[in-house]
């Protein structure tokens, strides 16, 4: 049983409704999963001791936020090389967050990620609580 840690940056709370649905995914496959608010995160202790890595934020101006910027400057520190990574995030015109978060995940961080990112303007909206929670499965299938 593998241990996830989902950290999001939320504006309105629809992201952390979604960091919700993942984290259940996950546990239903039988793994643990943690899920964080990025604002919480100050150190890089807090973010070792996991096996996935599923960051999310909301799109905002056509960016992801502030203070899921500086949560990947720390993942930069941690050596999360080769760990298992999502991405996700919730947006109401562009929702550029996930794709850039995914990106970095990827090609800087190194990490082995799960299909793509999961972009949803509401989890409420047209299967998006089953979209999420399908996420967090993928991802504890791969631990």
């Amino acid at each position: 049983m593998g241990k996830a840690l989902i950290v999001y940056a939320s504006r309105s709370g629809e992201t952390k409704r979604i960091a919700d649905l993942i984290a259940e995914g996950i546990r239903i496959q039988g793994s643990e999963a943690s899920v964080v608010d990025a604002t919480k995160v100050k150190k890089v202790d807090g973010l070792e001791g996991y096996d996935a890595y599923i960051f999310g934020s909301a799109t905002y101006h056509g960016e992801m936020m502030q203070a899921m910027k500086t949560m990947l400057f720390l993942g930069d520190k941690t050596g999360l090389e080769g760990k298992v990574g999502g991405s996700f995030g919730a947006f109401g015109w562009s929702g550029e967050a996930p794709g850039r978060i995914f990106d970095t995940m990827k090609n800087v961080l190194k990490m082995d990620m799960v299909n793509g990112p999961l972009m949803l303007k509401s989890a409420l909206l047209g299967g998006g609580t089953e979209m999420a929670q399908g996420y967090g499965k993928d991802i504890a299938k791969k631990l």
